[in-house]
């Protein structure tokens, strides 16, 4: 894997961790000093477990230059978009 893919991954892996945790912390009524934010924290970290384990798969079978599952086509449409635009 790449740096690019690495820091996709890395990316991706924290926003679930911080979305998930935050989630948890706003239901629970938003208390860190109890020992259910520690339990929030822990649960967090299962998304980020499995993001990471939906990147190397990505990056393996999707596209080789991204932790996405379905491959690039924004160059190929932004390309096909300009020409059209310069045709008309």
């Amino acid at each position: 894997m790449n740096s690019k893919v690495i820091s996709d991954i890395a990316e991706r892996t924290l926003a679930a961790y911080v979305t998930t945790f935050l989630g948890i912390l706003i239901a629970d009524g938003f208390d860190l000093t109890s020992i259910s934010a520690i339990k929030a924290a822990a649960v967090a970290a299962l998304p980020a477990a499995l993001s990471v384990i939906k990147g190397a798969i990505g990056s393996r079978f999707g596209d080789r230059s991204s932790a996405a599952w379905l491959p690039h086509h924004g160059a190929k449409n932004a390309k096909s978009a300009k020409s059209s635009r310069s045709t008309s």
